[in-house]
């Protein structure tokens, strides 16, 4: 997962190594990198400096980290977040493995940090290792969620990530166990949703219950049904139902009329004017629109389940959680692993020697990363 230093020169680029051995030949020379990123990001940093912490320990070199913006921070595209001050000769061939464990935590946490900021009165739960590439992707994904969620809370009183999927990175999220209770297998091996709850609750009595009620196509009809079961759990609000519906077909009860209808009921200012074709699926099309979960929430309250939970999964990255805010749609939980990264190409993080010696030097055209040495550094 983290290269160790008789492992780097396989996994860097190859002329840093070719670099290095020239600097082994001709001699060494004290550097300093400014690091920065082509977009707005929310500082996450902690991965990348622990990973080079270590490694310039190992190999008994001493690094100098100015870091200009503390985990959490916002930094603006083109500012530098950091300057890193060593040996050129035990820096140059980090450079690869360091940019891939900054820039796509950097993105991830800004993303994390737009969905908990658009929806602070809602929930959210990592539910990304399954879209990640590697133990080591997950881990990053993992904190950055809760690098964005972290800024959420301190500047909007936002209830942010409360967990995550797996044991592996719960620690990020304070917690020493991952979150959830039922996959669609679950369900598929049950036979029916009804089923699936009971054998569930059978194996783990006395926890909190989440339902899915999508399987079927009957995500009314099951959730009265598990409701009408577990009586005790729904009343105490220790019952909830997830919404995970899939893009090709409308809720039990909907179609295009009818989801039009449900939100003239419940937010009809959030139809009325222009929507982009994105907006309005989110609104009023099929999957888990902002009419699904209000259809499906009118059902449970005239049913007399007022205290069951609604978890909503499916797509829920900034741009759907922006439109679900504006509908005010009723979710009580997001399951998400939407935060990640969509654009690769944004989440590459750039390194530049900018001193040689103490002497400012940097390609033409990136003369703007020359270090300020007025602006003070926060503690890291």
């Amino acid at each position: 997962m983290h290269p160790a230093d008789p492992d780097v020169s396989r996994y860097t680029d190859h002329y840093f190594n070719r670099t290095k051995g020239v600097i082994g030949k001709f001699g060494d020379c004290t550097v300093t990198y400014a690091i920065f990123m082509r977009r707005p990001v929310v500082c996450a940093p902690r991965l990348a400096l622990d990973w080079l912490q270590e490694l310039t320990t190992a190999r008994g070199a001493k690094v100098e980290v100015d870091l200009r913006y503390p985990e959490g921070k916002w930094v603006g595209a083109g500012e530098p977040i950091m300057y890193i001050t060593g040996s050129f000769y035990h820096l140059v061939d980090l450079e690869t493995i360091f940019l891939q464990k900054l820039g796509p935590a950097c993105v991830a946490a800004y993303n994390a940090y737009t969905m908990c900021a658009e929806m602070p009165k809602t929930a959210f739960l990592a539910m990304d290792a399954r879209h990640c590439a590697g133990a080591e992707m997950a881990e990053m994904m993992a904190y950055a969620a809760s690098v964005g969620s972290g800024r959420a809370k301190r500047k909007l009183d936002a209830i942010g990530f409360i967990g995550n999927a797996t044991h592996s990175t719960a620690h990020f999220f304070g917690r020493d166990q991952g979150m959830g209770t039922m996959p669609h297998a679950l369900i598929g091996y049950a036979g029916s949703t009804l089923r699936a709850a009971e054998m569930y609750h059978e194996t783990f009595p006395g926890e909190p219950m989440t339902v899915l009620v999508d399987f079927f196509a009957k995500e009314v009809a099951d959730s009265l049904a598990v409701a009408r079961r577990f009586p005790e759990l729904a009343s105490s609000g220790q019952l909830s139902i997830r919404l995970d519906t899939t893009g090709g077909r409308y809720v039990e009860g909907l179609d295009p009329q009818a989801s039009y209808a449900v939100m003239e009921r419940h937010a009809p200012e959030s139809i009325r004017g222009y929507r982009t074709e994105e907006e309005l699926r989110h609104l009023v099309g099929t999957g888990v629109s902002a009419a699904a979960l209000f259809h499906v929430r009118e059902k449970l309250d005239a049913a007399g389940f007022d205290k069951v939970r609604i978890v909503a999964s499916s797509g829920f990255g900034p741009a759907k959680c922006r439109v679900m805010a504006e509908a005010g749609a009723p979710i009580d939980v997001v399951g998400s692993g939407s935060f990640l990264p969509s654009n690769w190409t944004e989440t590459y993080a750039t390194a530049d020697i900018v001193e040689y010696d103490g002497v400012p030097r940097v390609k033409v055209g990136r003369e703007f990363l020359h270090r300020n040495r007025s602006v003070k550094t926060p503690a890291l």
